[in-house]
């Protein structure tokens, strides 16, 4: 599970990620879905519906005593997300312990916003659903945890939200409301289609829900309007509406909405959990409530600049040192042999790369990405493959006689190519500024073969390098990034630092690349 540290900073996940191979070993039905990679690590496929729907009732059995069960159907949530939806609202109503009384607009088969915040705080809610079978998964949840007396679950209309929910509890003043809304207008737009920036990656996860959970017509946007419409009639019989957001561009729309509709009291926050991320906003009507903070921009900067990094385990550094030994490596240190496979990796994918000064226990690249040779690689081969085998076809299909006649000088003209003896690409010395951050000036070429003419010893069957560019001649490249290989405990880690570029989903990718060449390396051995 990919968690950050930009979660909620009560949240438990924060700086403990699940155990898989713990979980595993103590609850049978999760070990189902779990297995170990070519780095020995407990993964978990999400997929797989069936998977998340695992881990999310081992993590609730787990860590809150809570069992619940969820139909593959309807939507499976993910607990640290929830949890942090938690936690902000706690934040809203200034306290955790208190009684506090809310409201879950469509609590899901789950129902487990009021199953967290009943068994975490105690607090009282009324969870409404519109979907029958929702609302009897959700009702049978309650019940098998003996929260009964804590949550109210209720069927209501199609369409309702707070105010039909609201209508035969004129006295009850709610310290506030939770929903998170059906993110989609359409089929279309729940697959993605015209609805994802085409530079983000895939989601990580599976999408599961029913057409009720994940659309609504116009989409969240829409939804949480009238939400507003229906608060601008109900003002303080909540002192907190609150939404979750799968998209933000739906941010700015709807605290422009609060504005012109006065509202006096606005607030937001993101929520982080690896790749996933979603908005809520937040609003009320009284005057003396406290406002949490927004996302500070500081914090923003600081999870820009996290370097991507994957992790070498200590049982695999003894066949990759043999495969770089291998490999003509004479150096006897693991950091030396990572370095050094990654340099070949990299000359084999034309990417520009020098070693820089860097401290100690520690080695470093300085890579220029040109162009993008580790996307579709396979096909690429395979294609070249293909064209190799068919050149001889060609050759028989030419002239007979003509062949028969030139076939002399064909094999004397012919000139074997010979690999390149230094293998590495060449870049010029980069700079060092103040701070110690390396200039953004790359010198770099790639190795010009030359052929052999008959008659050569082995002596002279070298390769000679083109000279160097000059620092400003590489105008165009897709990103530049530092690459770190260090220790970590007895393992090897490898960061890649973003410098400059255009893409940097790129660099992610080239990271994938780089990672699986030293796996598969360790797999083959």
């Amino acid at each position: 599970m990919s968690l950050n540290k930009s979660m909620h900073p009560r949240n438990r996940y924060k700086d403990k990620p699940p155990d898989f191979a713990y979980l595993a070993s103590k609850y049978p039905e999760f070990q189902a879905h779990v297995q170990t990679n070519l780095s020995g690590k407990a993964v978990l496929n999400f997929k797989e519906p069936e998977a998340v729907r695992a881990l999310t009732c081992t993590l609730l059995k787990e860590d809150f005593g809570l069992s619940i069960e969820i139909p593959l159907e309807r939507l499976i949530p993910t607990v640290p997300l929830r949890l942090n939806y938690i936690h902000w609202v706690e934040d809203l109503i200034d306290g955790q312990k208190q009684p506090r009384r809310g409201i879950d607009i469509g609590t899901g088969a789950s129902c487990i916003y009021p199953l967290l915040g009943a068994s975490m705080n105690g607090w009282f809610f009324l969870a409404t659903e519109v979907d029958d079978i929702c609302f009897d998964y959700a009702t049978r949840n309650v019940e098998q945890n003996n929260l009964s007396d804590l949550v109210k679950v209720v069927k209501v209309p199609q369409k309702t939200l707070l105010m039909d929910a609201l209508k035969e509890e004129t006295e009850i003043v709610y310290d506030f409301c939770m929903c998170n809304p059906p993110f989609f207008a359409n089929q279309l737009e729940a697959k993605g289609v015209n609805s994802r920036n085409a530079r983000r990656p895939p989601p990580s996860s599976v999408n599961t829900g029913g057409v009720t959970e994940i659309m609504a017509e116009g989409g969240e946007l829409e939804f949480v309007k009238r939400i507003i419409h229906d608060s601008l009639q109900l003002k303080k019989r909540l002192r907190w509406y609150s939404c979750m957001l799968g998209k933000k561009c739906s941010l700015v729309p709807l605290k422009e909405e609060l504005r012109k509709q006065g509202v006096p009291k606005v607030t937001h926050t993101e929520f982080c959990q690896g790749r996933t991320m979603r908005w809520a906003l937040a609003w009320s009507f009284y005057n003396d409530v406290t406002v949490p903070s927004p996302p500070s921009k500081k914090r923003k900067l600081d999870r820009a600049r996290k370097p991507l990094s994957f992790s070498l385990p200590h049982v695999a550094l003894k066949e990759l040192q043999a495969k770089a030994r291998a490999l003509g490596c004479t150096a006897h240190s693991p950091l030396d042999a990572i370095t050094s496979l990654l340099e070949k990796a990299l000359t084999e994918l034309r990417v520009l790369h020098k070693r820089v000064p860097c401290r100690e226990q520690e080695k470093s690249l300085l890579l220029t990405a040109v162009e993008n040779t580790w996307v579709h690689g396979r096909q690429k081969r395979r294609e070249q493959m293909r064209q190799l085998r068919e050149l001889p076809r060609a050759h028989q299909g030419a002239d007979t006689p003509k062949k028969t006649e030139d076939s002399t000088r064909e094999s004397s003209d012919r000139q074997p190519i010979v690999e390149p003896a230094d293998k590495s690409v060449p870049l010029a010395e980069s700079e060092q500024v103040p701070g110690g951050e390396l200039s953004k000036k790359v010198d770099s070429d790639d190795v010009e073969m030359i052929p052999v003419k008959d008659g050569e010893d082995a002596a002279t069957r070298e390769t000679i390098s083109k000279e160097p560019r000059s620092p400003g001649s590489v105008e165009h490249f897709l990103f530049k990034c530092l690459v770190n290989v260090l220790h970590e405990e007895s393992d090897v880690m490898v960061e890649m630092h973003w410098v400059e570029g255009q893409n940097k989903d790129l660099m992610n990718q080239l990271c994938t690349f780089l990672r699986n060449t030293l796996l598969k390396a360790v797999a083959k051995s």
